[in-house]
């Protein structure tokens, strides 16, 4: 799957657009197929390593989780064997992390039915 990721921090210049493996699902997890997902200030500090406590847990020379994204929406591609809330094909939203990428896995209580009178956008 593609995704955007970055090993180094810095500008929007370490930022790359790269083949990854697709995420596997735990038993409580569920596997979402992103179709939308928007960027905040808190991709823009992980991706800069500033302000300097930012990296206290995230890699203090570099980064230790190289995906950006916290917001997405979606539809559920698979759930794990202990997810009783979400069935394929149920349109989601929510947050999790490295959701700037094709397929995002996340715990069924970071993501919430989408309204069905709204857009993935």
């Amino acid at each position: 799957m593609k995704a955007i990721v970055f090993y180094e921090y810095g500008s929007s210049d370490v930022l790359k657009f790269q083949e990854i493996d697709t995420p596997v699902i735990e038993d409580d997890q569920v596997l979402v197929r992103v179709h939308a997902v928007s960027v905040n200030p808190l991709d823009w500090h992980s991706m800069r390593g500033e302000p300097f406590i930012m990296r206290a847990g995230g890699g203090l020379t570099k980064p230790k989780a190289n995906g950006l994204g916290a917001d997405l929406a979606g539809r559920v591609e698979a759930v794990g064997k202990n997810v009783t809330e979400f069935l394929p094909g149920d349109e989601v939203f929510g947050v999790s992390i490295k959701t700037c990428a094709e397929y995002v896995r996340v715990s069924q209580d970071g993501i919430v039915p989408k309204p069905v009178n709204l857009t993935f956008e």
